[in-house]
């Protein structure tokens, strides 16, 4: 194997499952061996602390311009090995694809970003700008590691690494998740009419937020579509022959690019009391997000994008931008007015799959590509 996909092999031979999950140990021996690797080869390298024995790993190159910063940045973390038909942690290669957990989500873009860095230290010439390597904590759960890496961060340009078949994406969703709760009262099931049906209110609330949705579909982003809302989860009752007195839906909102939060949260809170003084058997509430992230979108002008676009057609590939739907860590070093795109080897739909696996060829090339970045942004 070349260089890049044994520091890939390496990797997925580590469990790295965030800890927030079912027997995850977190990120703590991939972390190690990051450090190792920078070290190693006399590059500087420090950690950042996100949660006890969870650190990020920074590496860092100087650059001919002190003044300016480029960030690379990666996840250590997996999700769970649940439901996987092949061992998750033996790295075989079969028909050019090397498989396992994390395999493409995220520890090739991880493994190519490394190597990119090491051979810009090898090389013996300063990039044009410093150059940083973040290797980070908790994507797959609560994005605490870039919150933590954005903490005062100063830098000109970010790429984050994720599978997006090797093209440039330069938008992608937000998310929003939130729970809705219906109160009733109980009674037996063979008098129903003393009681208040929770479930019979919530089937009024499911349905008027797919009227809703539907109408969502006439706003159309484009890279990235509609918004998007889906009821994903429902609880509610004790048992068959009791009249539900609680009922629990929850939902997961994409948002696009310019819709905020509290806007978001405000139309659904209106739409629900609209219900409510329709239907006064429907006695419903909003309970305080679960997850919030913002989308993101860069100017396609932007210079980040321009040398990228620049890259891929030196390399003969597709140049042309464009949006995904999942949610990542780009949107945080967006937030912060730092220019950013996402880019990495692979296809998101292997990521948390039974038969994870990544291309062996487009993890090398996208070596080549983070390292024309680095050596040609400035």
């Amino acid at each position: 194997m070349s260089p890049v996909l044994q520091t890939l092999a390496d990797l997925v031979r580590i469990n790295s499952i965030n800890s927030s999950y079912e027997g995850g140990p977190g990120e703590k021996e991939v972390a190690a061996y990051v450090r190792c690797f920078f070290e190693q080869r006399g590059i500087q390298v420090w950690e950042q602390e996100v949660f006890p024995g969870r650190n990020n790993v920074i590496a860092c190159v100087p650059g001919r311009d002190p003044s300016r910063r480029i960030v690379f940045e990666a996840h250590m973390d997996t999700v769970s090995i649940k439901g996987m038909t092949i061992d998750p942690f033996d790295p075989v290669i079969r028909d050019g694809k090397l498989h396992g957990r994390g395999a493409v989500d995220d520890k090739a873009g991880l493994a190519a970003m490394m190597h990119a860095v090491a051979d810009i230290h090898a090389s013996g010439e300063l990039p044009p700008c410093e150059v940083w390597l973040a290797a980070v904590v908790d994507e797959e759960f609560s994005f605490r590691g870039v919150v933590k890496l954005c903490e005062g961060l100063k830098a000109d340009a970010a790429v984050v690494a994720e599978p997006t078949e090797f093209k440039c994406v330069i938008a992608s969703k937000g998310v929003l998740r939130w729970r809705i709760r219906t109160k009733g009262k109980a009674a037996h099931s063979a008098k129903p009419h003393l009681g208040i049906n929770a479930i019979t209110a919530m089937s009024r609330i499911v349905l008027a937020l797919n009227e809703d949705h539907e109408r969502m579909q006439q706003v159309q982003h484009p890279l990235l579509g509609p918004g998007t809302c889906n009821v994903g989860v429902i609880h509610g009752g004790v048992q068959v022959n009791f009249v539900p007195d609680e009922a629990v839906i929850e939902i997961d909102r994409r948002l696009l690019p310019g819709e905020e939060v509290e806007a978001v949260l405000a139309h659904y809170q209106s739409l629900l009391a609209a219900l409510m003084k329709q239907h006064p058997d429907v006695i419903a509430e909003m309970e305080q997000p679960m997850l919030q992230d913002w989308s993101f979108q860069t100017d396609a002008n932007a210079p980040l994008v321009q040398l990228s676009r620049d890259v891929l057609r030196g390399m003969n590939r597709e140049d042309s931008v464009s949006g995904v739907p999942f949610g990542s860590d780009a949107s945080k070093f967006s937030r912060l007015g730092i220019p950013t795109i996402l880019f990495g080897p692979g296809s998101i739909d292997q990521a948390h799959a039974a038969i994870e696996y990544v291309e062996c060829d487009e993890v090398e090339a996208a070596q080549a590509f983070y390292t024309q970045i680095a050596r040609r942004f400035t």
